[in-house]
């Protein structure tokens, strides 16, 4: 099925991803398994991108005007030379989930429990709030 994908940062205007479709398999039916699935797609995103290494990178109008929209341009280098484990990606997402550090909804309703079970249909919208921590002193 395919989804309609937000992720958003507290305090900034623009969104940090903006709507982009993704694909998710008919299995998704817990929060767990749609967090699970994301992080999936975000690793071999990674992991394409990181082995599409080009010998001249260039952009072109038209590719600047579409990354723009999207809210940032680059060449979609990729630096550091790790690959993320796709089992301790997971469990690092879920962990941030329990720890309160993103909440995630589903056509603007919370999903709170991990467990319960969901009902996503094809073009449903689902946005990611990250919360910031804030840095600095308390006085």
């Amino acid at each position: 099925m395919n989804v309609w994908i937000t992720v958003k940062s507290l305090g900034k205007r623009k969104p940090a991803l903006a709507k982009q479709a993704a694909e998710l398999p008919e299995t998704t039916r817990t929060l767990r398994l749609l967090i699970e699935n994301m992080v999936v797609q975000q690793v071999q995103a990674f992991r394409e991108r990181k082995d599409a290494a080009a010998m001249l990178v260039y952009l072109m109008p038209e590719d600047i005007d579409a990354q723009g929209a999207a809210g940032k341009v680059g060449f979609g280098t990729v630096h550091g030379e790790g690959i993320p484990d796709l089992r301790e990606a997971k469990e690092a997402a879920i962990l941030a989930y329990e720890d309160g550090l993103y909440k995630v909804f589903l056509n603007d309703e919370e999903l709170a429990d991990l467990d319960n079970a969901i009902s996503i249909e094809d073009g449903a919208h689902v946005i990611f709030i990250r919360f910031t921590m804030l840095a600095g002193r308390l006085w």
